[in-house]
């Protein structure tokens, strides 16, 4: 429905600039940058679209894919040691296995390549192969062994307008924290089902940068990385769309029945497990990913244990209630002491934790790195704090034995909320960072129209 609000809205722009009513400069913006009838991110034979990601252990493998047009099958990843000499040695060779996608800009092949291993804390270059071409070597550190620092980023929703918008978010991210070895996108990386799906995957990838191959990425499916089949019909349902299973090489370890969508890698001292929020809600598999997570959980060794998943289990949005969540999955979390869980889904950004007897409960995140604004529901603001309307973030987390450290930075780098978790025998305790913070964001509500305007989105 709202690809096609979407398309309409554009329609009646373009019919009034065209009749004089509106002037083109306040139009308000579209979601691709991509005029009509250009293929801007058609494939060829040129490798793009290139991302690391974690497999389970990310101390000693990694996954990488990659996007060709289809006059390429099964190419090679070249991988070694990095050095300083422009002669990078005899590397390792692995072949890639490749799948056929279709797509509005022309046929593709997506090539993915598990490569296991590798040493702990070893800055690797690799190279992916095209038609008669290659990639440029990136360098990519492996995990480092447990009890060393992390750095590690996470984005909330980017989804629209991603090289307009997201751009200096990823930009401003990587300036704040050059170390970072490991990104989490908390889902809707892309709007999709508009007709345009891979235009806005083009566009994620170039709003990217270099951050897919200068560190593992590890997203998490959301709403928009679905479709809805048949839609307005009774038969209606959502269906994965073909981008997602092809645009990511992931672990392959997830709940029954969700496994292209749910899992969990280890990195350095922290267990990341990840959720099809989607698929639990509108599938009917929250009770098969609980039962998976509390395993999942159980298993773990490492002192931090963060899990992400789409939809909040306390929304900050009016009118959203992810009942499901909520009965299945939240008493696994509070159950296993989860330190955080992050969040996307709502648009705005809400920090619901604190404490009980003395030590610190799970904390709830929700934040937004994209250009679609919400606003907070009354009780929102009553039940968590900091909240933030109108305000692209990003987050920093830095990992240091007993402490884990978080930042949110809004697209500027201003410190909005910050807090640190000190871990004190088997208990953990939550200390506020207070100090250099920003204060309130919120959105007046007379720059907030019903619609997607152009300050303050509805």
């Amino acid at each position: 429905m709202s690809a096609r609000r979407d398309a309409l809205r554009r329609g009646v722009l373009l019919l009034l600039v065209l009749a004089g009513g509106v002037q083109a400069n306040t139009a308000v913006e579209p979601n691709t940058r991509v005029p009509a009838a250009v293929m801007r991110y058609a494939p060829s034979g040129f490798p793009d679209r290139i991302v690391a990601s974690p497999l389970q252990d990310g101390a000693s493998s990694l996954a990488v894919s990659w996007r060709t047009d289809a006059s390429v099958s099964a190419p090679i990843l070249e991988i070694v040691v990095a050095g300083d000499s422009p002669d990078m040695g005899a590397p390792r060779r692995l072949a890639a296995a490749s799948q056929a996608q279709a797509t509005e800009n022309g046929r593709a092949h997506q090539h993915h390549v598990r490569v296991d291993g590798l040493q702990a804390d070893t800055l690797y270059a690799w190279r992916v192969q095209g038609d008669r071409t290659w990639s440029a070597w990136h360098h990519t550190r492996t995990a480092p062994a447990p009890g060393q620092p992390l750095t590690l980023l996470y984005f909330g929703d980017t989804q629209n307008k991603n090289v307009s918008l997201t751009t200096r978010v990823v930009r401003e991210a990587m300036r704040h924290a050059p170390d970072a070895r490991l990104a989490l996108y908390a889902g809707d990386l892309v709007s999709g089902g508009d007709g345009e799906d891979d235009n806005e995957w083009g566009e994620w990838f170039e709003a990217a940068g270099a951050l897919p191959t200068s560190m593992v990425v590890a997203p998490a499916a959301g709403n928009h990385e679905y479709f809805e089949e048949f839609e307005d019909t009774p038969r209606e349902r959502r269906v994965l769309g073909a981008h997602w299973p092809l645009a990511f090489a992931l672990p392959g370890n997830g709940a029954p029945g969700v496994q292209g969508t749910s899992y969990w890698f280890d990195y350095q001292d922290a267990r990341v497990v990840v959720l099809d929020g989607t698929s639990a809600l509108d599938l009917g598999t929250a009770q098969a990913q609980a039962r998976w997570l509390d395993q999942v959980l159980a298993g773990s060794h490492a002192p931090w244990n963060l899990v992400m998943v789409h939809q909040p289990m306390f929304s900050p949005r009016q009118d959203r209630e992810n009942r499901l969540l909520r009965e299945h999955v939240l008493p696994v979390l509070e159950r296993h002491r989860v330190d955080l869980v992050l969040q996307g889904h709502d648009h705005v950004y809400g920090r619901r934790g604190g404490r009980v007897a003395g030590q610190a409960t799970p904390q709830y995140l929700v934040s937004v790195a994209g250009a679609k604004q919400y606003r907070l529901s009354t009780q929102a603001r009553a039940s968590m704090a900091p909240v933030a309307e109108d305000t692209q973030l990003f987050q920093v987390l830095r990992i240091d034995g007993q402490r884990l450290r978080y930042e949110a930075r809004t697209a500027t780098g201003r410190l909005y909320d910050a807090f640190e978790l000190v871990r004190d025998g088997d208990g953990r305790q939550l200390h506020e960072r207070s100090e250099d913070r920003i204060g309130p964001r919120d959105c007046p509500r007379a720059l907030s129209p019903k619609g997607r305007g152009d300050r303050c989105w509805e």
